[in-house]
């Protein structure tokens, strides 16, 4: 059973924001869903939340197209320029590590965690 959130309100995402103000890593995932290199960076997206590790962590997407203000604000809050696929690692407060399109591999998602 995954602990996997989809963010579809600005609110969704506040709670998410909060939970990464603490020592807890939160890994958040900007999907789109037109897009086949997005498709490929969700399945490794999904194949990690699926492990051990990918349990322990608090884990969100947002769909960039159907959610765009929700999108919009993250890139915002984060002070990141917008890219889908997109993903995040979230500690106290701040982007710990951050990749997009074909890099975001389990393997690099594991990679980012251990340092």
């Amino acid at each position: 059973m995954t602990n996997l959130h989809e963010l579809t309100t600005e609110q969704d995402w506040k709670k998410v924001q909060e939970q990464a103000s603490s020592d807890k890593p939160v890994l958040v995932f900007k999907h789109s869903t037109s897009c086949p290199i997005s498709a490929d960076a969700y399945k490794q997206f999904n194949a990690f939340i699926e492990t051990d590790q990918g349990q322990e962590l608090t884990t969100a997407y947002v769909k960039v197209i159907e959610s765009r203000p929700v999108s919009n604000q993250i890139a915002e809050d984060l002070d990141v320029v917008h890219k889908s696929p997109q993903i995040f690692l979230l500690q106290n407060g701040e982007v710990k590590w951050t990749e997009s399109h074909w890099n975001i591999t389990q393997e690099s998602i594991e990679k980012a965690l251990q340092s």
